[in-house]
């Protein structure tokens, strides 16, 4: 009975880890919770293990070897991350907060790793002015659309709104999505910016509802973009690895390294913050400085495949 007391949690930890989708997603988005925050259920090994080094059972020493064991396969990967990685394009990435106290502030961090493109959300419209003011001289090609801008050393050529609502949404101004073709170096890209409705963590569960719903609308555009080559940057209110994203993730990708957490901006302890491309490999990701806004602005460096 001593063992078995630290010997199944072991077991169910590993499976948790290993296989989150065995979870099952219907209701409260059980399945969604757990991918949302997957590589924090490593810490539960230290706890499982101090339990068996107490009871000085050998049987559950070992069995925790088997969270350990799944927790390296599943995000060991992330712990390799180089910003040196050589790249055609540098890409940011923030949600500056319609509470931001200081957006000039804010843009000049933006200005940091030298990035070719800008991507922002929750960009208020009295706003837009005092941010072009920092980012127009090394951005001189911008695109607002609703909440979401885009600011770009190389021409926009042509920009509008892709319509992301959701079906509960009925606010006919409810615009937090925008498309614009960017003439870089390379040829032409199809660049998205988008904002994803917040998640809210309740007795209920999680309520990821319409954030869902506008990921499948998200990726309905991707899936219908006839240019070969996107860049999707955004707040999508999740991680890459939580299925309510798939509509998204099925159509592009991110860096496999770095965990590059961005929310909350003061314990950040996930990256809901994505830099994804189809036909461009994400090659590296991490965090900027913080801002007064409630997310860390992330950057990316992308290589074209061809």
């Amino acid at each position: 009975m001593r063992k078995t007391i630290v010997a199944v949690p072991a077991v169910v930890l590993a499976v948790l880890i290993g296989f989150p989708g065995l979870v099952p997603n219907a209701g409260p988005r059980l399945g969604s919770l757990i991918e949302t925050f997957l590589p924090w259920l490593g810490l539960g090994v230290p706890v499982l293990l101090l339990l068996a080094l107490l009871r000085r059972s050998r049987i559950a020493a070992i069995a925790v070897v088997l969270p350990v064991v799944a927790w390296v396969a599943v995000c060991g990967g992330k712990l390799a991350q180089s910003t040196g990685t050589p790249a055609n394009l540098t890409v940011v990435q923030h949600n500056l907060s319609d509470e931001n106290p200081d957006p000039a502030g804010t843009a000049r961090t933006l200005l940091a790793p030298g990035a070719d493109l800008i991507g922002v959300q929750e960009l208020l419209p009295a706003n837009v002015a005092a941010y072009d003011a920092v980012l127009a001289t090394r951005y001189p090609h911008h695109a607002v659309h609703g909440t979401v801008g885009l600011w770009s050393r190389y021409p926009i050529v042509e920009s509008r709104p892709v319509d992301i609502r959701p079906a509960s949404v009925h606010d006919a101004n409810w615009n937090r999505a925008l498309r614009a073709v960017v003439t870089t170096l390379q040829g032409n890209v199809a660049v998205y910016v988008a904002h994803l409705p917040s998640l809210r963590l309740s007795p209920g569960g999680f309520g990821s509802d319409r954030r869902d719903d506008s990921a499948v609308r998200l990726g309905a555009a991707l899936a219908g973009e006839p240019l070969e080559r996107i860049i999707l940057i955004g707040d999508l209110n999740g991680t890459v690895e939580d299925r309510g994203l798939r509509p998204v993730t099925d159509r592009v990708s991110t860096a496999e390294g770095g965990f590059a957490f961005s929310w909350p901006a003061r314990t950040p302890v996930a990256r809901i913050d994505q830099i994804m491309a189809r036909a461009i490999a994400v090659r590296a990701v991490w965090t900027l400085d913080r801002t007064g806004s409630d997310h860390l602005p992330i950057a990316a460096r992308l290589m074209f495949l061809s």
